[in-house]
C-alpha cells in the first residue's frame, strides 16, 4: 500500500467520477465500479454474518472469505494487476465438498430462512450472485489482461458455498431447511 487514508472526504468524486487503484478516473456507474461496490456489499453482509453466534470453524471460514473478497476487490480496483491467487477457486470447491458431505441430500427447493444466521448466509449468496453477474457484464467490455476469469469463477463457487453454508448453519443448529411448497393454482384463487 502506497499510503493510508488520513482524510476521508476528498471532493474528487463530486463530479460523478471516482479513482481506481491505478490512478485512472472513471464514472461512478462504470461496470467495474458496480462490480467493486457489490463485492464490498457482499463483504459487509459477511461481516453481519460473522457477528452471529456461529460455530468457531464457520466463523473462521466467514472471516477468511472476507479477507479473500478484499483481495478480489483489490484486483478489480487495479486492472491488469494479479493479486488474487487462482488456487482459491479449488480451495473453495474443497470446502464446499467437505461441508456438503455432512448434509442430507437436497430433494426440494428451499427458501432462505431457518436460523437468522442461515438467512444472512442466503442474503450473502444473493449479493454474491449479483456481483458475479456484474463481473460477467464487465468481462464483455474488458480484456482478460484487465479482468482475469478467476474473478468470476471465484464468485460463482462462493455463491454455491454460501448456499451450502446456510444449510450447514441450519443443520448444526438442529433446524431444518425451509422447504418451498408449491401452491396449487386452485388454492391461489381465493
Amino acid at each position: 500500500m502506497g499510503y493510508r487514508l488520513s482524510k476521508i472526504y476528498t471532493r474528487t468524486g463530486d463530479s460523478g467520477t471516482t479513482g481506481l487503484g491505478t490512478g485512472e478516473r472513471t464514472r461512478k456507474d462504470d461496470p467495474r465500479i458496480e462490480a467493486m461496490g457489490t463485492v464490498d456489499e457482499l463483504n459487509a453482509v459477511l461481516g453481519l454474518l460473522a457477528c452471529e453466534p456461529l460455530p468457531e470453524d464457520l466463523t473462521e471460514l466467514v472471516v477468511r472469505l472476507q479477507h479473500e473478497l478484499f483481495d478480489l476487490g483489490g484486483e478489480l480496483s487495479l486492472p491488469g494487476m494479479v493479486l488474487f491467487p487462482e488456487a482459491r477457486v479449488a480451495e473453495l470447491e474443497a470446502i464446499l465438498d467437505r461441508l456438503n458431505e455432512t448434509l442430507p441430500p437436497l430433494k426440494e427447493f428451499i427458501l432462505p430462512g431457518g436460523t437468522r444466521a442461515a438467512a444472512v448466509a442466503h442474503l450473502a449468496r444473493t449479493v454474491c450472485r449479483r456481483a458475479e453477474r456484474q463481473v460477467v457484464r464487465l468481462a464483455r467490455e474488458e480484456s482478460t489482461e484487465r479482468l482475469r476469469p478467476v474473478i468470476g469463477q471465484y464468485l460463482n463457487r462462493l455463491s454455491d458455498l454460501l448456499f451450502v453454508l446456510a444449510r450447514t448453519l441450519n443443520a448444526r443448529a438442529g433446524v431444518t431447511d425451509v422447504l418451498w411448497q408449491k401452491r396449487a393454482a386452485s388454492n391461489e384463487k381465493g
